[in-house]
């Protein structure tokens, strides 16, 4: 059977709930991280979720079902880094998973950023998450690389929350 791995699918444009919906009623695990973004109109002003990484979702399966899950409508592939297909470790999907669900505020970023400091968070909402945190135009971000997409996910968290583990 091999084991389950999360592996990174790429969808057609604006899918990502559709594809997520039918790969749940297949009975496969995914995880697609929604964030909401208050959109400005000329008239109102409006909530609006859309994907953390557009056109991106996680598909927990194992490398022999990777062909079963392409098969809804909507999926487009599966990434592939350097011939490997890209897989992202567990405690990488708990971290999205939590910076999702408290929904603090969160930037993506594909630049490249020089590796930080390893740190602990003290306070706020991700209170006890450990990681890399990286000063970027004089703002402290904690980080989490997604480098099978090559995406970075940076959350402000101000200094005094932070401490220095490395």
């Amino acid at each position: 059977m091999g084991d389950q791995q999360w592996f990174v699918m790429y969808t057609t444009s604006r899918t990502e709930k559709k594809v997520e919906q039918r790969l749940r009623e297949k009975g496969i695990e995914v995880f697609l991280p929604i964030v909401e973004e208050l959109r400005q109109w000329s008239d109102r002003k409006k909530k609006v979720q859309k994907a953390l990484f557009s056109g991106y979702i996680f598909v927990k399966t194992t490398k022999a079902n990777l062909w079963e899950s392409l098969q809804v409508p909507g999926a487009v592939k599966f990434v592939n880094f350097s011939g490997d297909h890209a897989t992202v470790r567990d405690r990488e999907i708990e971290a999205i998973r939590r910076i999702v669900e408290t929904g603090v505020a969160v930037e993506t970023d594909n630049d490249e950023i020089q590796k930080g400091e390893q740190v602990k968070i003290l306070g706020g909402p991700l209170q006890g998450m450990e990681g890399e945190c990286v000063n970027k135009g004089n703002k402290d971000y904690f980080v989490i690389r997604v480098p099978g997409i090559n995406q970075v996910l940076m959350v402000n968290v101000p200094r005094k929350f932070l401490e220095v583990t490395s």
